[in-house]
């Protein structure tokens, strides 16, 4: 441990404030959605989500099916 680490440790006040400090300037600069804009997007991933809920179902339950009779024919059950 040499004066660079000494050096280092002294700066981290400094360096926090800075980056609070650049952190509230960026935030300011922030244009933030409306709650008209949010409720409509979150309406739109709510359906999404159902939507590619209902779909995978289908497919599961096509791919599950098809894999049993598969296993039937090959293992001779009936």
């Amino acid at each position: 441990m040499g004066k660079g680490f000494i050096e280092n440790v002294g700066q981290w006040p400094v360096r926090v404030k800075n980056y609070v400090q650049e952190l509230q300037n960026e935030m300011k600069r922030v244009t933030w959605p409306t709650r008209k804009q949010v409720e409509s997007t979150t309406i739109v991933v709510i359906f999404t989500v159902f939507a590619f809920a209902a779909y995978f179902a289908v497919v599961d339950t096509i791919f599950s099916r098809t894999i049993g009779k598969l296993f039937q024919v090959f293992t001779g059950q009936q």
